[in-house]
């Protein structure tokens, strides 16, 4: 029997092509200011409009400030980028969520609370990150621009089908273990380069496990693997995830969309390419020490033999150093990765009567408006005030150096992002990935420290 990738693949072709790539039909595209802009001018150049301009939804994510959001962007980079969106989304006729909308907010956070993201949809966006969207049990991935250019014009994309791959985390996880430790687990297992050519499908007792906020995190980082994507199927806590949100079915369409996505499952004979199971149990809190989200090791571990020098002269760490303890300058909640509101409440949960260590520069952004409106709705706001730190406004933040949060060169940082390249950050920062409850246990004392210690 095929697989669910098969199934949901196979049902979007339009055209094959002999030795080639298939024409694939795409549900969903999202567009952000950044990988945009050409994609527009090239159907300008063409003097053709998009062909189903209502599966297209917009929004600015990369370049928009935490603060001050209703006054014009500083940065004329970033302005213009956001300001290209805003006319060529009202000139194509798009669906756009400006800054300060209600729905605005980074575009893989909004996608799945807005109930846009489905089950058994194909969704494409001009960012590496969209694999996000494969929690709901989509087939979701990063296009370029040119590509981007092609979905507008056509609702279809050229594209080589991957190949498949499982893997499977049975057991429990232990105290203090999230999705985001998952993900690094399983990195520091198969490399930055081990999903390269495939789809993973995740599947296991723990991701049964798992909530939806909890599998986006996961998700999110496959194509940190080197995957093409990654995606679980849809089981009833993605059913209960989207029942209605803004944009999922409603009434007698709802029970029949449940019924169709009952079967998008992989067959008990399925064949995958490749498969691997992990324990649960193995996994413990990770954090980062080198330039690659696959250079991971447990927090109470040491940095292992044979890592290149290069990345740890630029960390400015050295083989068999413990991280426990080592002085931390900036923390960071927040991205596609880890800023939703689960998030904010791991983080709250370790600073709930703790204060910020004085040396410790902390932003916590939320996700989306609707994130930043739960934390207020549940009182985190006030729990995370009262220990010192402040709640900025959406937007991707310091995931990356495109907007005015950038970590100083030298400083370290413990952060709930997915990349750790050299000067990710910005230019010269030593980032250090971890989980929200990580990155608060670091924020109230300091020093990189085993969150466990500190939690009931």
């Amino acid at each position: 029997m095929n697989t669910l990738f098969d199934k949901i693949w196979d049902s979007h072709v339009v055209n094959r092509i002999e030795d080639g790539p298939v024409q694939l039909y795409i549900d969903r595209l999202y567009c952000h200011e950044v990988t945009s802009p050409q994609a527009f001018d090239g159907l300008r150049e063409r003097g053709i409009k998009c062909l189903r301009p209502e599966k297209i939804f917009c929004m600015p994510d990369h370049n928009t400030p935490t603060h001050d959001q209703d006054k014009p962007i500083e940065d004329p980079v970033g302005r213009k980028q956001v300001d290209a969106l805003t006319r060529n989304t009202a000139e194509f006729g798009l669906t756009h969520f400006p800054m300060m909308d209600r729905r605005n907010g980074i575009i893989h956070v909004v996608g799945p609370e807005r109930g846009l993201s489905l089950p058994g949809m194909t969704i494409v966006c001009g960012d590496s990150h969209t694999s996000t969207h494969g929690a709901v049990g989509a087939v979701a991935f990063g296009i370029g621009t040119s590509e981007v250019e092609m979905v507008m014009a056509s609702q279809c994309i050229l594209q080589q089908k991957p190949k498949s791959m499982r893997i499977s985390i049975e057991g429990k996880l232990g105290k203090g273990v999230t999705a985001k430790d998952v993900a690094l687990y399983i990195m520091k297992m198969i490399t930055t380069s081990g999903g390269t050519g495939y789809f993973i499908e995740y599947a296991g007792q723990v991701i049964r496990d798992m909530s939806m906020e909890g599998r986006m995190t996961l998700c999110n980082l496959s194509i940190e693997m080197g995957a093409r994507g990654g995606f679980i199927a849809p089981d009833e806590t993605t059913f209960n995830y989207l029942k209605g949100r803004e944009y999922a079915p409603k009434g007698e369409e709802w029970d029949r969309a449940v019924e169709y996505w009952k079967t998008l499952r992989s067959g008990d004979d399925a064949v995958f390419d490749r498969e691997i199971t992990y324990r649960g149990e193995d996994i413990e809190p990770m954090i980062t020490y080198g330039t690659n989200p696959g250079m991971g090791m447990a927090i109470t571990g040491s940095i292992p033999e044979g890592c290149p020098q290069k990345a740890l002269d630029y960390m400015g760490f050295e083989e068999g150093q413990k991280l426990l303890g080592h002085k931390v300058d900036y923390v960071f909640l927040g991205a596609c990765t880890n800023g939703r509101i689960e998030d904010f409440r791991a983080f709250a949960s370790i600073a709930r009567g703790r204060h910020k260590a004085e040396n410790v520069t902390a932003w916590l952004v939320p996700g989306s408006w609707m994130v930043k409106q739960q934390i207020e709705d549940e009182g985190l706001d006030k729990v995370l005030a009262e220990a010192g730190f402040e709640i900025r406004q959406p937007g991707c933040s310091a995931c990356l150096a495109m907007n005015d949060d950038k970590i100083p060169a030298g400083k370290y940082s413990v952060s709930t992002s997915n990349r750790n390249f050299e000067g990710r950050q910005g230019p010269g920062s030593r980032t250090m990935l971890a989980s929200p409850l990580t990155a608060a246990a670091a924020a109230v004392t300091g020093v990189v420290t085993d969150p466990r210690t500190l939690m009931d």
